[in-house]
């Protein structure tokens, strides 16, 4: 048997992010919508619908048209989802920004998105976004950028943004675009990802089915709403069925995370392996009760089934799943069931989602029997529209017949579970977070010291992966591993920063002159003992 399989038939909805959050409001009008636990704001399905359409009031008096783009660049709050939703009821696409970004991953985005309107925090515990903003401009030269205005979202700026709802919003088609994340992808810098509103709202939805989520559901949020784990997973899933989304913090905090959960009586709970690691070894476990919890999401890293075991015993998570997939697939394309063994959950990413392709190629493009590997391509309503403005990257990753090909390698079990054993392309995943090698070499070879280096991920027990690299000097330099880091800090986003580093005079070569990474990384394992993780990775 070819490893292929496509997810159980569903209708495709075909309706806007904005259509949706209104049906939902109109159903369940007195039901719980919006939690923002450290804002200790509380909405209902119909004031959350309705702070939504005053931010698409306000985007409209911006003079802002369908098609135009606006940036948030925050850590999770009230606002960013009022903006999420506000957006797609105006036709606006909204670009999602890390808020670990730093001058030269603002810069470029800046440079690339054509975003008219930022909304930003002014400052938090790690940055000053001012500051940030400031420097990136400063960055861009005298290269254009489309940025009008900044609004701030803790001062009077975005209450007086605000604005009545308009008895009449425009209409908004589903296939346009609703939202465009920056993905560091394969290689090279980062690429905005075009999703549209029918990508958004069906992946919202099944996952919901998946997790049998209802009106009745608390959903526990802790991952960061710029990511789709966040605004798909999250608040776009809750939507489709009136379920409770309950943001814990501004960013990953155990303590909030487990607080909120046991105040609010949640019942699903989301994070990669790191999160839940850090909330069941955290020293006040003990002290809140988690037994309102029976689903969630484990995904964004390889899962150690001791931490699946865990969560399902001790965080009273008995119908925990895993997902798999990336921003370029909206972004689940494979889930476990609440039904399969614990072996299966940790051991595979799951089964085809509804109305999904899945298959698994030979190099030349042939599906390949089960239990061969291949990488693992995708078809459906899921795969993006495009690379903004990078027609040559699109067609690498979707091919003529409309294959997303993801750059993982994996393998079909005959029960029609997927195991992740790889990644045919460099990418670095460390805690959800998608990193470029290439990124990171392009920017510390802007250092005077450093001649060439090379970047690997290297895995770890906690993260997934971490940051490694190999660096040779030019003759007569000498520089410390922590100045290198000092050097990246305060441009690169912290994740991005390499953990190991690692000085040599010469890299493994192959007989064409490329540097062979997968020798850098296996003597790294070897090297720091790092079997067992590794061993995780394709377990």
């Amino acid at each position: 048997m070819e490893s292929y399989a496509r997810g159980p038939a569903r209708r495709i909805l075909r309706r806007s992010i904005g259509e949706v959050l209104l049906d939902t409001a109109a159903k369940f009008p007195n039901g719980l919508g919006l939690v923002s636990c450290h804002q200790n704001i509380r909405l209902t399905w119909a004031e959350y619908a309705y702070e939504a359409q005053r931010t698409a009031a306000g985007l409209h008096a911006l003079g802002l048209h369908p098609g135009d783009r606006v940036g948030m660049w925050a850590t999770n709050c009230a606002e960013w989802a009022f903006l999420q939703f506000g957006c797609a009821l105006a036709g606006v696409a909204l670009v999602n920004l890390n808020p670990a970004y730093r001058p030269h991953e603002l810069s470029f985005v800046l440079r690339k998105s054509g975003l008219k309107v930022l909304f930003m925090h002014q400052s938090d515990a790690r940055t000053n976004y001012v500051t940030v903003l400031e420097e990136s401009i400063g960055l861009c030269g005298g290269q254009t950028i489309g940025l009008e205005r900044t609004i701030y979202l803790e001062t009077p700026q975005w209450r007086e943004f605000l604005r009545p709802p308009q008895p009449a919003m425009s209409s908004v088609h589903p296939d346009e675009p609703a939202n465009m994340q920056y993905t560091s992808g394969t290689t090279g810098q980062p690429k905005g990802v075009v999703l549209t509103h029918v990508n958004i709202v069906n992946n919202g939805r099944f996952i919901a089915e998946y997790l049998h989520l209802s009106e009745r559901d608390r959903v526990c949020v802790p991952v960061p709403l710029f990511h789709c784990f966040g605004c798909v997973a999250g608040t776009m899933a809750a939507a489709t069925v009136g379920a409770t989304v309950v943001l814990p913090a501004p960013s990953f905090s155990p303590i909030d995370t487990l607080e909120s959960i046991a105040t609010e009586r949640c019942t699903a709970i989301y994070g990669v392996p790191a999160m839940f690691i850090a909330e069941l070894n955290s020293p006040e476990f003990l002290d809140f009760d988690l037994s309102t919890l029976r689903t969630g999401i484990m995904a964004g890293a390889p899962c150690p089934i001791e931490v699946m075991k865990q969560v399902v015993s001790k965080m009273h998570c008995p119908e925990m799943v895993v997902a798999y997939g990336q921003t370029e697939s909206s972004p689940v394309i494979t889930m476990s069931r609440d039904t399969d063994t614990v072996e299966v959950r940790c051991n595979t990413v799951g089964s085809s989602l509804p109305e999904t392709e899945v298959r698994i190629a030979s190099p030349e493009g042939e599906t390949v029997p089960l239990g061969v590997q291949g990488e693992l391509l995708t078809r459906g309503y899921l795969v993006m529209q495009c690379y903004d403005g990078e027609p040559e990257a699109t067609r690498k990753a979707v091919d003529e017949q409309g294959w997303l090909h993801t750059g993982d390698l994996a393998m079909m079990r005959p029960d029609g579970n997927f195991r992740i054993t790889g990644r045919a392309k460099d990418m670095i995943i460390r805690g959800g977070e998608n990193i470029s090698p290439r990124e990171i070499e392009e920017f510390l070879l802007t250092h005077p010291s450093i001649v060439e280096i090379y970047v690997v991920g290297l895995p770890d027990e906690k993260l997934g992966e971490i940051v490694a690299a190999w660096v040779r000097l030019k003759p007569g330099q000498t520089i410390t591993a922590e100045e290198v880091r000092a050097f990246c800090r305060g441009q690169l986003a912290h994740f991005k920063i390499p953990h190991h580093i690692r000085f040599v005079d010469s890299f493994p070569m192959t007989l064409s002159g490329k540097a062979q990474k997968f020798k850098i990384r296996e003597f790294e394992i070897e090297a720091l003992g790092l079997e067992k993780a590794a061993s995780q990775e394709t377990a």
